[in-house]
């Protein structure tokens, strides 16, 4: 009987222990679970943060694409500015040259042909007429000029 008893206790023994390492098995297995679910929980914020960054910073880099597409329109518009006064000065140093000759050649076909009086009289009027063409034209010149520099000083 003895050694039943000894033999029931050596087994109920060993049943406790496997008992508590079973539990204590179980415990880490929670343990690692939950440190495991802390960590899918840290990583999922750690994402959430990190898109809301990278939404906020592309937010702000299109913002400054827009303004540096607006000030490359800026940009075009003013050259385009710049052309057309270029191009409106030029005419109207075309239109003065091409009066003075005018003038040129009518001075010359009076001094050099024998005309009326009244015909004279005419062509001077032209003459006339293309000098108060060409003071204009001067003027309009002169504000041409200012816009071109008013044009190339905004670039």
């Amino acid at each position: 009987m003895n050694k039943i008893l000894k033999t029931f206790a050596v087994v109920l023994f060993i049943m406790n222990s496997q008992y508590f390492m079973a539990q204590q098995t179980i415990q880490d297995q929670k343990a690692y679970e939950m440190e495991l679910q802390k960590a899918e929980n840290d990583a999922r914020k750690a994402s959430v943060e990190n898109h809301k960054r990278l939404d906020d910073k592309i937010s702000e880099l299109q913002k400054q694409q827009k303004e540096i597409e607006k000030q490359r329109k800026e940009v075009e518009s003013k050259k385009k500015a710049l052309v057309k006064s270029e191009d409106n000065l030029k005419s109207t140093k075309e239109k003065i040259n091409k009066l003075e000759l005018a003038n040129q050649k009518i001075e010359n076909k009076i001094t050099t042909s024998s005309i009326s009086d009244e015909e004279i009289q005419k062509q001077r009027l032209k003459t006339k007429e293309n000098e108060v063409s060409i003071q204009k034209l001067k003027l309009t010149q002169i504000t041409q000029q200012k816009e071109l520099e008013k044009a190339i000083s905004s670039l």
